[in-house]
Formats: structure tokens, sequence, C-alpha cells
């Protein structure tokens, strides 16, 4: 993945090491926001969003009789 750094702007390159992210060539901050990991929610949010209408309704929009399997 390629992003721009936050701290300064420089077209950022994935780090070869083993840390997962990009690595600015400039400044050599670092982000995982093109990984998706900083999306972390806590278990409770979790168990929560089977509660959620929109979300049952985006999840089951294409299914014809709307049962759960």
């Amino acid at each position: 993945m390629r992003c721009m750094c936050r701290e300064c702007g420089t077209y950022m390159v994935q780090a070869e090491d083993g840390n997962l992210g990009c690595i600015c060539p400039e400044c050599f901050a670092r982000c995982r926001d093109c990984l998706g990991t900083d999306t972390v929610i806590s278990q409770e949010a979790f168990a929560r969003l089977k509660d959620d209408p929109a979300l049952a309704a985006m999840l089951f929009a294409d299914r014809a009789d709307g049962e759960d399997e």
C-alpha cells in the first residue's frame, strides 16, 4: 500500500520490516491507516452490532426470505 504522510505530506511506501504499515522516507513517521489496523472496536461495541437495524438491512438486503441462517 502507499499513502500520504500525515506529518509532512510525502508519498509513503510500505515498510519492509516486521512492523506492518507505511513509513515516510522523509520524516520516518509510520502509519497503518491504509491497512485498516487502527479500527479496532471493543467487544461490547461489537456485540451491540447485532441489534443495529441498519447493519442488518445491509447484510441481508439481497436475501429474499430475510431469515437468519
